[in-house]
């Protein structure tokens, strides 16, 4: 479950100065809530969920919040448009400064961080606010991560954006298998190779990899979970279950956006592929069963028509 900081993309300083933190470790976590104690302003770089997890627990202390994120919105290569502008309606909700479209150059400061310098997106010399430096006491940066298979080049071991393994969480090395954030294998349940770094697959990934060893070839079982995870941000708590891409069709089949408390269909192919809710717990995890069975969408959008009668 190793996991590093992935390439950013912007030149910053080699050693970044004071107060410039990631959010990997009990000891990350632990340092950044001492800095949110001094702190007045601070400025997340990456509007994913740990990026908006950061700045919803540092808004909710009542400091001044400026998130960055190169992407046309929140979560852009995870969900369809309208997803994205649910969960950046969220933090405009709560007074964050959310600029989306935007990249970064750099951190000034000279030993301390001052300020986060904004760049600009593939030399197109039109990037919002290029140059201009965002004032921070303390900046976050959330980007994302990449397994940390290094340590794994001489063993032969096949790596590809994860350690490789088949449909039983089996490497092809006989007797080893792997499981949680490196893990990466075909899910036949939505007959896709996936990696997941969410805490419930690592969890469920483990029990399932540690069968596979006491089984044996023989009696293997293919693991094919529904994938779930959840994020609580201010008094909303968000919860996904399946997969899901920007094109993917999306119906509203309770509540809705402007509420902030919805339930989401995703569909593919005319298959349910997935289902996300605000604040909507007990409605959601009624989803997971059909997903499971993989449910046509149509028969998905019947199944919550009857739900709200």
């Amino acid at each position: 479950m190793a996991s590093r900081s992935a390439t950013t993309g912007w030149s910053s300083p080699p050693a970044p100065p004071h107060g410039v933190h990631v959010l990997r470790t009990l000891d990350d976590c632990l340092a950044l809530r001492a800095e949110f104690e001094t702190a007045s302003r601070v400025c997340v770089v990456g509007a994913g969920f740990i990026g908006a997890e950061v700045a919803a627990s540092a808004r909710v202390r009542g400091l001044d919040v400026t998130v960055l994120e190169a992407l046309p919105a929140p979560l852009a290569r995870a969900f369809p448009a309208e997803m994205g502008a649910a969960c950046a309606a969220l933090h405009l909700d709560h007074g964050v400064d959310l600029r989306c479209g935007v990249t970064v150059a750099g951190f000034e400061g000279d030993g301390r961080v001052t300020g986060v310098r904004l760049g600009d997106p593939g030399g197109s010399g039109v990037s919002p606010g290029k140059g201009e430096v965002v004032e921070a006491d303390v900046v976050v940066v959330g980007v994302g991560v990449v397994p940390e298979t290094g340590w794994l080049e001489s063993s032969g071991l096949p790596l590809d954006n994860g350690v490789v393994c088949d449909s039983t969480c089996a490497t092809a090395a006989p007797g080893i298998v792997a499981a949680g954030d490196i893990a990466r294998w075909p899910n036949n349940l939505f007959g896709e190779t996936m990696r997941i770094e969410h805490w419930s697959n690592a969890v469920e990934q483990g029990a399932a990899a540690a069968k596979r060893l006491l089984a044996g070839p023989g009696e293997a079982v293919d693991f094919a979970p529904v994938p779930y995870f959840w994020s609580d941000q201010y008094d909303a708590k968000i919860q996904f279950l399946g997969r899901c891409c920007p094109t993917d069709e999306v119906r509203i089949v309770d509540g809705s956006i402007e509420e902030r408390r919805f339930v989401a269909l995703f569909g593919r192919d005319g298959r349910l592929v997935g289902a996300l809710a605000f604040s909507r717990p007990r409605l959601l995890m009624a989803y997971r069963k059909l997903l499971a069975a993989k449910t046509s969408f149509e028969d998905a959008i019947a199944h919550a028509a009857a739900v709200s009668r």
